[in-house]
């Protein structure tokens, strides 16, 4: 039997321990029947409303002198509003999720405390303040907004300033005391309550980000700029700088790229969660001006809201957009998951069906390019695959007459091209296996020797097969894409041989999904909406980047992120000390697939020579020149709606809304000659193309060739009425007709026209041609028909 002596030194013991706080759910109880708001409360404790939001679900605890302070409270609201002595239901407890591996061990903390997790439908949303509003929202788009977690309360990011202050999403704003690298670490980690969730369930959570402002990295002992050639050449800091030695001493790692603008500082791995920070240093340019524009530039305030909406929408910044499209890809198909051994039941890492896996991948040698070691190795010599996105400009003397009377070029640009690209595009997720004269089969993904020199298109576009448009002269790689629009086109294809993947599925898919969800969203934000009509809507793409500059650079980091990524897909050595055949670190990722590049630029050439092939179809405009995924076209007038809208009713606004559903084109970008975007030498092309058109020796060159063997095109749509025997139809009724006349009926036109003919004269001219060639046949049928008449013509325009 113990002492009232003994007795008495426990109890006094336990009332020197911490103070101990309620439950969670029990803090935000008192707090709400004392009718206190928490930005209220968070002024009493000097922190801020998150915090307190922190505090109330658990994922973080208050530390001295606020935690006694807070007990206070509590305990004084408790004696005052006691809860309810209903007995609660049970509610059943969460199942504990396995541990998951998604690849090599990654950083994690050692000694930070985790908090219980709580469910996202437990936690109180707390109102933000309403933003005014720029836009209308898609009437027939809503995107779930994601569900706050609570182990991250303050959002993915946060801009630090020279004062200590740490902007974050939602106009947020905390104290930050920290004045080393390793303090700001250590404070990002156990107070900042900054993080974001995986996107995926076999996945990893993203490390929280802390933009650097040059005051702030001056502050923590870091140059204003990288100085020095060599620091400037590698763009890191020596390992003898003060930053880094402070890193070493406070037992924190770099990784191999060392401290440079996109700076990883964590420990080692112990558990499962994650002990690492990510730090990004604008001075050093770690925000390209070209995917993010003026971002630099702006408060922190409005850099955290740019960067927190692209980590919501896309994922946290880790790197430049490139790397951010590349992880993106990883993140949303991670390579592993957690596996139940039968066995023991053990759980351990296993192969995540649809991912790509942990180890990488030789292309096979067409694939490859010419500096990898198994081109090197092998001595390969075959050839290479050839499949990137259109630089092409129509000939000169393909130029018709009519075209070269135009006075106006309009570039329609297709943005988010290669995004569209990677819809439903099923791609190779094994290594490669060497066939020889195989059946070609549009279902499977892979790189044929196959020869489509045979294949004549209209000369007036460029072939679909080369990226310059120009015809095959011989057999040559292609990926599967391209050899089915070959068969799409009615042709025959015999491959020679083949290099095809077993293992396929549609591992871009959920990539492309959030990417696409990320760019409309961001694009309503901005004012530009799909319920717009046409005049509004290019009202909208021509002045979305005044509406809102914040908007605009997230708007444009999405579409740097698409094509950044599947660059990195088949990403070069870099440095002047790399040897042909060595291998170079790209090659270790197993996001390293050249194959998968080649395959989404495939299918979006092929889709662009689709797209303007049925244009010229439905409106009789061909392109003179296509960069990438702008193609220019002549034009009447020096709006978009001159092309889209050449005259022929429904059908042209089927092929602009055939555009825009699909690629939402932006306004005209080579107008007057106010090109952007073209490399030098593609710009010149576009523009000796365009000048040369109105040439007066062009013209009669071209009307020679009509009068003598080419002939002329007629397009109209018009009434037609006709005189033919009793019993027949002479009923007139509106024709839509693109009918090639000989050489002969040319020569009658320009002599008639030479003459002074009339108006009249000339469509009696064209009306008999029509009768000869295309009613009669040449004669094969409706021999009794004896007049054409041409009325009520909507339009009529002669191509030569």
């Amino acid at each position: 039997m113990p002492s009232e002596e003994e007795l008495i030194a426990s109890v006094d013991a336990l009332l020197e321990e911490e103070p101990q706080l309620p439950p969670p759910a029990e803090r935000t109880r008192l707090r709400e029947a004392a009718g206190v708001t928490r930005a209220r409360l968070a002024l009493a404790l000097k922190t801020s409303a998150q915090m307190v939001k922190a505090y109330e679900t658990g994922s973080s605890e208050p530390k001295e002198p606020r935690l006694t302070a807070y007990q206070r409270l509590l305990n004084g609201w408790a004696a005052k509003y006691p809860a309810d002595t209903t007995p609660a239901v049970q509610q059943p407890e969460a199942p504990q999720v396995p541990e998951t591996f998604t690849g090599p061990a990654t950083p994690v903390p050692t000694d930070t405390k985790t908090a219980a997790p709580v469910s996202a439908d437990q936690i109180a949303p707390e109102p933000r303040p309403a933003r005014p509003a720029t836009s209308r929202r898609p009437a027939e788009r809503k995107t779930a907004q994601p569900a706050t977690d609570s182990r991250f309360p303050n959002g993915p990011l946060a801009v630090l300033d020279g004062h200590g202050s740490a902007y974050g999403v939602d106009d947020l704003v905390m104290h930050c005391p920290a004045t080393t690298i390793p303090e700001l670490v250590e404070w990002t980690l156990t107070e900042s309550g900054l993080g974001a969730a995986r996107l995926h369930r076999n996945g990893k959570d993203a490390d929280p980000l802390i933009v650097l402002t040059t005051e702030a990295a001056v502050k923590l002992g870091l140059p204003e700029h990288l100085e020095g050639h060599e620091q400037r050449r590698s763009l890191r800091l020596p390992e003898d700088h003060p930053a880094v030695k402070q890193i070493t001493r406070a037992k924190w790692q770099l990784t191999q790229r060392g401290f440079g603008p996109w700076a990883r500082v964590y420990r080692k791995a112990q558990g499962r969660d994650r002990q690492c920070v990510q730090l990004a240093i604008l001075s050093w340019n770690a925000l390209d001006e070209r995917s993010w524009p003026g971002v630099a530039d702006m408060d922190p305030a409005d850099i955290a809201r740019v960067l927190g909406t692209y980590a919501t929408r896309v994922t946290t910044p880790r790197g430049s957009t490139a790397v951010s499209g590349l992880e993106l890809m990883t993140a949303l198909r991670p390579p592993t998951r957690a596996v139940r051994e039968a066995a023991t039941g053990a759980w351990t890492s296993g192969h995540n069906a649809g991912s790509l896996g942990t180890d990488p991948v030789d292309p096979a040698p067409p694939e490859a390019t010419p500096e990898h070691p198994v081109v090197v190795e092998t001595g390969w010599t075959g050839g290479f695959l050839n499949e990137e996105a259109y630089q092409w400009a129509r000939p000169v003397d393909a130029l018709t007459g009519q075209e070269c009377t135009l006075p106006f070029a309009i570039g329609l640009d297709l943005n988010t091209a290669f995004l569209a690209a990677a819809s439903r595009l099923t791609v190779g997720l094994s290594a490669p296996d060497h066939f020889h004269a195989p059946a070609f089969n549009p279902k499977i993904p892979g790189t044929w020797l196959v020869d489509l020199s045979h294949i004549e298109l209209d000369p007036r576009l460029p072939s679909p097969f080369t990226p310059d448009g120009t015809r095959p002269t011989g057999p040559a790689w292609y990926q599967t894409n391209t050899v089915a629009y070959a068969q799409e086109l009615g042709h025959d294809v015999h491959p020679i041989e083949a290099y095809l993947r077993r293992e396929t599925g549609a591992y871009l898919d959920p990539w492309h999904d959030r990417l696409k969800a990320a760019y409309v969203d961001t694009l309503a934000d901005l004012g530009v909406t799909r319920d717009l009509d046409d005049h509004a809507f290019l009202a909208a793409m021509e002045t979305y980047k005044q509406t809102d500059p914040a908007m605009a650079a997230v708007l444009s980091a999405i579409k740097a992120t698409v094509k950044g990524g599947i660059g990195k897909l088949r990403e070069r050595p870099q440095g002047r000390q790399y040897k042909t055949g060595e291998r170079w670190p790209a090659l270790e990722r197993p996001t390293w697939r050249p194959d998968i590049r080649a395959a989404v630029i495939s299918k979006d050439r092929t889709n662009t020579h689709r797209k303007v092939m049925k244009t010229a179809q439905l409106t009789g405009l061909y392109p003179i020149a296509i960069l990438a995924d702008c193609v220019v076209y002549p034009a009447p007038g020096e709006s978009p709606l001159s092309v889209l809208r050449h005259g022929v009713g429904g059908d042209a606004e089927f092929a602009c809304d055939g555009l825009r559903a699909a690629h939402l084109p932006e306004q005209d970008r080579y107008r007057r000659g106010a090109r952007k975007h073209a490399r030098a030498d593609v710009a010149a092309k576009i523009d000796d193309a365009v000048r040369t058109r109105w040439q007066p020796q062009v013209r009669k060159r071209r009307q020679r060739q009509a009068a003598t063997t080419g002939g002329i095109t007629v397009e109209t749509r018009a009434r037609f009425g006709y005189t033919a025997p009793i019993g027949t139809t002479d009923d007139g009724r509106f024709r839509r007709l693109t009918v090639h006349l000989p050489a002969t009926y040319a020569q009658r036109l320009f002599d008639a026209r030479n003459a002074g003919a009339s108006e009249g004269e000339m469509r009696g001219i064209v009306a008999e041609g029509l009768k000869d060639v295309y009613f009669q046949d040449g004669g094969s049928r409706a021999t009794g028909l004896s007049d054409v008449e041409i009325n009520d013509i909507d339009y009529l325009d002669l191509d030569f």
